[in-house]
């Protein structure tokens, strides 16, 4: 069955939230000047709280790993994820399990881009045996609370049937709602659905019928 990260939490009612809805992981932006920005005094409290078998994951772009290491110390976070432009040299070393996200352009735009056909997959390799997964996310910046195209289902679909090859797990992201999660589920068969503004009410809080139906509906699939 599909795992679950809502991501873009920022208190502690959004965490109950999803947690009772049955997700299986929580994102917890560290970047600055970004919309669902939480800082470490904010997320740790949230964090201190989650039942045992939810993963907090910090997102981090770019960061220094001095700075990374002192995030997910003070947090306790159990898995880092790396949003920018970090090579695999940059996210090796570090003590938790490492999710690299991959950018791709959304799916109306890459017929006319026939380099990502090939070259999106020499990216993710280059993360083989550092990454315990890739995440593939749109390349447009995070939303402030506009809807985000989905990328192209067909690309993810060919990384999700050679991952045992690339020895990585498949988190699919980018424009995914309640209204489309179960399609791409269905199309990409990922290890697990990554959301944010898809879920929300406005930047920054969770809508709780949109994070019930996104759960429900990623998980209707067999």
């Amino acid at each position: 069955m599909v795992k679950v990260k809502i991501c873009g939490i920022t208190n502690a009612a959004d965490a109950r939230l999803a947690v009772e809805a049955g997700a299986d992981a929580l994102g917890f932006i560290f970047v600055e000047n970004t919309p669902r920005f939480v800082t470490p005094e904010q997320a740790a409290p949230i964090i201190r709280r989650l039942p045992p078998f939810v993963t907090p994951v910090g997102v981090f772009w770019d960061h220094p790993s001095g700075h990374v290491k002192a995030v997910a110390e003070a947090c306790g976070l159990r898995a880092l994820q790396f949003h920018g432009d970090e090579t695999p040299e940059a996210v090796a070393g570090y003590d938790l399990p490492v999710i690299k996200t991959i950018k791709l352009p959304p799916a109306s735009t890459i017929e006319g881009l026939p380099e990502y056909r090939v070259g999106w997959l020499a990216q993710v390799a280059r993360y083989r045996g550092i990454a315990a997964a890739v995440l593939l996310d749109t390349a447009a910046r995070w939303s402030e609370g506009e809807a985000r195209e989905p990328i192209e289902w067909g690309l993810a679909r060919m990384l999700a049937l050679g991952r045992a090859h690339l020895r990585l797990h498949l988190i699919l992201s980018g424009g995914l709602t309640p209204d489309n999660v179960a399609r791409a589920v269905a199309v990409v068969r990922p290890y697990a659905v990554d959301v944010n503004s898809g879920v929300e009410a406005a930047p920054g809080k969770k809508d709780p019928d949109k994070v019930r139906r996104f759960i429900a509906e990623a998980r209707s699939v067999r």
